[in-house]
């Protein structure tokens, strides 16, 4: 009971204090984090529950008011037995913005590689139940330009319906990745609206290559992989009105090690934190980070991401001036 206790108060002093020193983590004990009171920094806002209602008073406190047409990119999950965001608990949010769940198929195989079966993952596991589904790349694919700052793709390939929407909710499940590190916004921007390998060119297979190919399997170097990830990202949002239009929400639960991508992923050894929201994607990604390398349980987590060098989409993102080009965010909790 002492040391839950211990945990518990850690955890909070953390948090509430500034100090992100993870004294029971020692592969995290010299983290720092970048946290920020500097009111021109971008805001995060952040709730320690994890359920329908917070999900909603989080949005609620960005301010943002989707224009249009809304998707609600998501994603869907492999079966069988992986952390996807389930309906019950997103269903609330989505129905708030009026929003289309939208999803791109895979590049790896799996259950979500072709539209029928990827219509029926959608079907089984109950988001029609809540929202319209709509199959990004099931018509084919468009392109959309990158920024000129980018260093490893020409453009960014992502499906054909992409352009029937006004505003995308990004609604990602926070958690790690066996190829990249760790998935959030970022990931959800790229390699998710990325076409699959179902369309005439993959741009999931684009992203994960560093821009080398559209067709074949999803390795390449780890290092233009992640980069292609920040530029692909920025591709969407400058595309979106230059971010306007696009908002993003990270939920920390169910904290596993492996991706939403996995159909049989490990076991979470971790509590879960919460919920945030910004506009900003890269500063939501590092607030969640920093949450993440700040927990005093989360050495398995914090493994995967850097035996990944996943931190490095964020150096890169910030070069290339993703959001609002800095990794510095001021967290606002919401009670």
């Amino acid at each position: 009971m002492k040391k839950k206790l211990f945990a518990f108060l850690s955890a909070a002093f953390v948090l509430s204090c500034g100090c992100f020193f993870a004294a029971e983590n020692p592969q995290t004990a010299q983290y720092q984090a970048y946290r920020t009171e500097n009111e021109n920094a971008p805001v995060v806002y952040f709730i320690r529950e994890v359920s329908p209602e917070a999900l909603v008073k989080v949005y609620d406190a960005m301010g943002w008011t989707p224009e249009g047409k809304v998707g609600v990119k998501i994603s869907t999950g492999e079966p069988p037995a992986s952390n996807y965001l389930r309906p019950e608990l997103i269903g609330d949010l989505v129905q708030k913005v009026d929003g289309v769940i939208v999803e791109s198929n895979t590049s790896y195989g799996g259950r979500r590689a072709s539209n029928a079966l990827h219509h029926q993952v959608v079907k089984d596991h109950g988001f029609l139940d809540i929202a319209e589904f709509d199959l990004l790349d099931e018509e084919g694919t468009m392109d959309i330009p990158v920024g000129p700052a980018a260093v490893r793709l020409e453009r960014n390939i992502v499906g054909s319906h992409f352009d029937d929407y006004d505003s995308y909710l990004v609604l990602s499940h926070f958690k790690g990745h066996a190829m990249a590190g760790f998935g959030g916004a970022i990931k959800n921007l790229s390699i998710g609206f990325g076409s699959g390998q179902s369309a005439p060119e993959s741009g999931k297979v684009y992203i994960h290559t560093g821009g080398e190919r559209t067709r074949g399997n999803i390795y390449g170097e780890q290092i233009p992989f992640l980069e292609a990830m920040a530029e692909a990202a920025q591709a969407v949002c400058n595309y979106m009105d230059g971010g306007k239009n696009t908002a993003f929400v990270n939920v920390l639960n169910r904290l596993s090690v492996d991706c939403d991508c996995n159909g049989n992923p490990a076991e979470p050894d971790m509590h879960d934190i919460g919920v945030l929201a910004s506009t900003d994607p890269l500063a939501i990604d590092q607030a969640a980070i920093d949450l993440v390398f700040t927990a005093p349980d989360s050495a398995s987590l914090v493994e995967r991401i850097d035996s990944r060098q996943g931190r490095h989409v964020l150096e890169h993102a910030q070069a290339i001036g993703l959001g609002a080009g800095t990794r510095s965010y001021r967290l606002v909790e919401i009670e």
